[in-house]
């Protein structure tokens, strides 16, 4: 047998015969439960292995008709390839066979065929059935079903079955199977403990490939497991993919940690969020709008949470209607790009739309601008549909800058995938790499453009410099060497300076430094304060903080601790006397080599230690 990864799921009203026809195809009862075989109602999800003549198989999902199991339908018709519209023939078509029909085309369901069950009980009245099938055509019309096959059949008889099997077969070969590559994503539908194996999950794979021992993480609680063994239609297999129905026994993960509407997915690729925003559509039949603000009950993927619509153009949609909007959710939920949502009133729980996902991970705008920001990132989002590269281009433009280990939450895919779309984009020079991030052109140049307001900014505050030493540019070396290769800057002796920069010969500025040189050597190891070098000096306080700043970037002097001033000069005498004593020295030691005191000689052994040429250890210094 060959695994399809295709689901194939059941709809309409309840009691017309969907188990027992999926019984018929298959040889399975879906119907589990105790409850469901007293009532003779399907209440929960049902699944099946349905095998094609040329030995593929398919999943089958029967999901229950009555209207107080909508959520369970909704729930197993989220991860559907193609709809089987069930409508028994002695009742034609029902208001759940409306409400699952208008379900299925919300969740973005494109094909499907329809099976008019029970003929059997009909077959005394004749022209009925000509009469239940020119009902159902005008009821499709305008749906993914109009011109699709419609199959008469009976479950108990047997009739027509062969022929439904054939059209399943041709809805099989025209239906588009899901992509296997990217980040594996699985909403739960199912949690059980298994004796002897412990946690088993099932659910439809949205995307991606799972594969045993793989990491996994259950959102949204965040709890990390791993995968012990998957199974696909009760067989243990070495992968999962998109598209199947899969059950995976976890490692890790109790079973009160997990549930229906939990996600099962790859690790540290997708996020729980309580606000997305999507496209609404309003059904046409409903008979209110959706006002903004309004509360109302959200089912995507197989969990269900109150939310509110939060509407960025008007104050309601009127139906027949789609806008762009925002979805506010009172507890957090995990979705994806393109997932698709129904929309149910708070009360009564009625359908009344439902959309797609534009972006996962939004918030709650302020303001007129931060409205028309979100619009314009819905419009430009829709336009990168079915497009991860043209996606996260806009993504990276709109952000400026993102972390290369956020990339893979943004666009939600491994970060192989991630880093091969960037590379892409680096090489047609739409963004940069920058460090260890990913940086839009226009957000790169900003920078750059601050970069070289800082270096001039340098310039003219001290000109008598011949630019700013490098140390002080507090931004990545990478952004400085592509200003470098831009030749917006220059670098000379490790110092920046624009290219038209003209070092000012200042003969006073220079006489100063001097005077401060002169006068630390003649106090030599008996260190001056700055506020006693300042004294002495005696200049305007802004002459000498700017000169006291010049000659600590050009490395000519340093504050060390106790706000002494020790110049280069006689730094440079203390390493030479350090290196006599030896390897290790005592602070004594070095007080009776300079003939100085226990005050200065201190100061000078601490912020030795903090450059590195000295390491305390104990009472002793060890010379570096």
């Amino acid at each position: 047998m060959r695994e399809i990864s295709l689901v194939l799921g059941t709809a309409g009203h309840i009691d017309h015969g969907k188990t027992a026809l999926i019984n018929a195809l298959t040889g399975i009862n879906c119907d589990r439960l105790i409850e469901e075989k007293k009532r003779g109602i399907t209440i929960e999800l049902g699944f099946a292995p349905l095998k094609i003549d040329d030995d593929r198989v398919v999943s089958v999902i029967d999901v229950p008709g009555h209207e107080k199991f909508i959520r369970q339908m909704v729930a197993g018709a989220s991860g559907i390839d193609a709809a089987l519209l069930v409508i028994a023939a002695d009742e034609s078509v029902m208001p759940q066979t409306r409400e699952h029909l208008a379900i299925m085309e919300l969740l973005g369901v494109h094909d499907g065929l329809i099976a008019i069950t029970k003929i059997d009980r009909i077959k005394d009245d004749e022209g009925m059935l000509d009469l239940v099938v020119d009902d159902v055509k005008e009821f499709v019309k305008g749906t993914f079903l109009e011109g699709k096959a419609i199959v008469p059949v009976s479950s108990i008889t047997g009739e027509n079955l062969d022929i439904l099997r054939n059209e399943i077969k041709k809805l099989i070969d025209r239906v588009k199977v899901r992509a296997r590559s990217g980040a594996f994503f699985l909403p739960v539908d199912r949690a059980f403990i298994i004796s002897g194996f412990g946690t088993v999950i099932t659910g439809t794979a949205y995307h991606g490939t799972a594969h045993p021992n793989d990491k996994i993480e259950v959102l949204p609680s965040g709890r990390d497991g791993r995968i012990r063994t998957l199974q696909v239609h009760s067989r243990t297999v070495e992968s999962a993919y998109a598209g199947q129905r899969v059950a995976v026994n976890l490692a890790g993960i109790d079973i009160d940690e997990i549930s229906r509407g939990d996600v099962v997915c790859c690790k540290g690729i997708f996020k729980p969020t309580k606000c997305f925003e999507a496209l609404i559509s309003i059904l046409p039949e409903i008979k209110e709008p959706l006002r903004h603000w309004q509360r109302v009950h959200v089912c995507t993927g197989t969990s269900e949470v109150l939310a509110r619509v939060s509407l960025l153009t008007a104050k309601q949609i009127n139906p027949g209607e789609k806008v762009p909007a925002q979805l506010v959710l009172e507890e957090p939920i995990v979705c994806t790009y393109g997932q698709r949502f129904i929309i149910r009133f708070y009360s009564p729980l009625i359908t009344i739309g439902g959309g797609e996902i534009i972006f996962p991970y939004s918030y709650k705008p302020r303001g007129a601008s931060a409205r028309a920001k979100i619009l314009g990132r819905i419009e430009n989002l829709i336009n990168a549909k079915n497009n991860p590269e043209k996606r996260f281009e806009y993504l990276i433009n709109e952000a400026g800058s993102i972390d290369k280990s956020d990339a893979v939450l943004l666009i939600q895919d491994v970060q192989y995938n991630a880093d091969s779309i960037a590379k892409n984009l680096i090489s047609k020079k739409k963004i940069i790499e920058l460090d260890n991030n990913y940086v839009s052109q226009n957000h790169c140049n900003n920078l750059l453009n601050g970069l070289v307001k800082f270096v001039k900014d340098y310039q003219i505050k001290y000109k008598s410099e011949a630019g700013m030493p490098i140390e002080n540019a507090n931004i990545s070396r990478s952004l400085i060497n592509i200003a470098i290769q831009k030749k917006i800057l220059i670098l000379e002796n490790n110092k920046l300076h624009t290219p038209d920069f003209v070092q000012e010969n200042d003969e006073i500025f220079n006489a100063q430094k001097t005077k401060v040189n002169d006068i630390c050597k003649k106090n030599k190891w008996q260190l001056l304060t700055i506020d006693e070098l300042k004294k002495m000096l005696n200049i305007p306080e802004k002459s000498f903080i700017k000169l006291i700043q010049a000659m600590k970037n050009a490395g000519e002097l340093a504050l060390i601790p106790g706000n002494y001033v020790l110049i280069s000069a006689i730094e440079n005498e203390m390493r030479d006397i350090l290196r006599k004593l030896g390897s290790q020295v005592t602070l004594a030691q070095v007080r009776d080599a300079t003939g100085s005191t226990r005050k200065f000689i201190l100061p000078i052994l601490e912020y030795f230690d903090s450059k590195g040429y000295t390491r305390r250890a104990g009472d002793v210094r060890v010379v570096l």
